[in-house]
């Protein structure tokens, strides 16, 4: 299993660590064509304006929503929700548009009002560890997303088929399970593809 990591900002070998510990390969992700040979790709936190002009600087924005498309699981975290979402409040253009939600960035409040938390989330036994950095909130879903945790009535976890999608930073704990759930999401992927 081969799980890469957006390489273009945000906390990478983090990401690559936790995907280790759930028992895949980890790879940092700076060229178009090193997304054929994934099962799965994480878009990791940072700065959701800068990742997006980035990302089509580099040609990542039709490769990424190409990826997608063929069924293949993408999650992104914190600012990478951000850039996944079809709809963003307050402005006129969003980037992946691949999530049928409304996101909200900063939603939190600024870096002061970071704090950590026990989330349950649903299909994880036990809570998961979650660090709120500036984080963006999911201010509404389409029917077709599941919503798999919230925090004081607010949506921070969901899912929509192969995309997952938190606005905490799962990876900056010791706890990976959320990585691992999306390993096993690679990996029904990559068994169903193989029978097909």
């Amino acid at each position: 299993m081969k799980i890469g990591v957006l390489a273009l900002q945000g906390a990478v070998t983090e990401h690559i660590r936790s995907v280790e510990r759930a028992g895949a390969e980890g790879l940092a992700i700076k060229q178009v064509a090193q997304l054929d040979e994934l099962d799965g790709l994480i878009l990791p936190g940072g700065e959701s304006t800068t990742i997006g002009k980035l990302m089509r600087k580099y040609g990542f924005m039709e490769a990424i929503r190409d990826f997608a498309a063929r069924g293949k699981p993408v999650f992104g975290t914190c600012a990478g929700l951000i850039v996944m979402a079809e709809r963003i409040t307050g402005q006129e253009e969003a980037h992946l548009e691949l999530m049928d939600m409304t996101v909200s960035r900063n939603a939190f409040g600024r870096q002061r009002e970071s704090f950590e938390t026990d989330l349950p989330v649903k299909g994880i036994e036990e809570t998961v560890r979650a660090v709120f950095i500036r984080a963006p909130l999911i201010e509404s879903v389409g029917e077709k997303v599941e919503v798999l945790s919230t925090y004081k009535g607010e949506i921070v976890t969901a899912r929509q088929g192969h995309l997952l999608a938190c606005s905490y930073h799962p990876e900056l704990t010791d706890d990976y399970r959320l990585h691992a759930y999306f390993v096993d999401m690679a990996q029904t992927y990559k068994q169903s593809a193989q029978n097909q």
